[in-house]
């Protein structure tokens, strides 16, 4: 069995030490973050990053399956804390929170850790350029899992990847996907010893990006929400491709248009792959 500790005053010292998280200056400091959700928790565990402590709220459980999880976190070394509704609701960072919040050790890769050399396809790779907005950093690393890249490469970073609403938007993805974080010049280098083409978009391309071939070894790079991509990456990427736009707007929100980049190197990959099968 493991023990429990009950927290029931919005004072207690354990309380404070996870709201300080909520910070991002805390979080650099202490190479920690907040970890909410069931299915974001569970992603967590599932792939083996360390959770130091677990805080959960028995009345707001949506499911069946959260003392299971409770279990397993708690066996892998974690401190479990039980607490009142009041004591929840003030570290959930939710409008309906489900009861579940820890605290997770951050997981720091190199681009050195990517096994090109065992990978079973032709190298898949995002690269986002000082996105600014957690929700958008977020959602693109669900679309990234979604589509099985092999690597997300956050460069120049503008939002921590361990704001509690990249964690929320990622639905854990951000565990599922590899995640490095590096500059942009040591990237553009990587990208190409390795043989790796970048394709970044631009309204001036002469080619729609359904009209090119994506299927090789391909990075699809991406900027910032309001810039784009900064020079540097537009002088440096292989191929320049446009997404069409039929009405008044001149670009789509960046983790919309990362989507559809991404779902038509898949397109292209699937095809070909059934075309070699035939």
């Amino acid at each position: 069995m493991h023990r429990i500790i009950e927290i029931t005053s919005l004072q207690n010292p354990k309380l404070k030490n996870a709201l300080s998280l909520l910070d991002r200056r805390d979080r650099n400091a202490s190479g920690l973050f907040l970890i909410e959700g069931y299915r974001e928790l569970k992603r967590a565990v599932d792939q083996k990053t360390k959770v130091q402590a677990l805080f959960f709220c028995e009345e707001l459980f949506l499911g069946e399956n959260e003392p299971e999880l409770i279990a397993e976190v708690g066996t892998q070394g974690a401190e479990l804390y039980a607490c009142s509704t009041a004591v929840f609701h003030k570290l959930s960072y939710r409008d309906r929170p489900d009861g579940l919040i820890a605290i997770g050790v951050q997981m720091h890769k190199q681009l050195s850790d990517i096994p090109l050399e065992n990978l079973p396809h032709s190298p898949f790779f995002l690269v986002a350029e000082a996105i600014e907005k957690p929700g958008n950093l977020g959602t693109i690393l669900r679309s990234c899992d979604a589509v099985g890249v092999d690597g997300v490469i956050v460069c120049d970073r503008c939002t921590d990847i361990y704001n509690p609403n990249v964690v929320r938007a990622s639905v854990g993805t951000l565990f599922t996907v590899p995640v490095i974080e590096t500059t942009s010049q040591e990237t553009i280098g990587w990208l190409k010893k390795n043989g790796i083409r970048t394709v970044a978009t631009s309204p001036h391309a002469t080619s729609a990006f359904t009209e090119e071939d994506l299927s090789g070894p391909i990075a699809i790079v991406v900027g910032t929400e309001q810039l784009g991509l900064s020079q540097q990456w537009m002088e440096s990427a292989d191929l320049q491709v446009r997404i069409p736009m039929k009405g008044v707007a001149d670009s789509l929100n960046v983790a919309t248009a990362t989507t559809l980049l991404l779902y038509e190197v898949l397109r292209q990959r699937e095809n070909k792959r059934k075309d070699a099968c035939r």
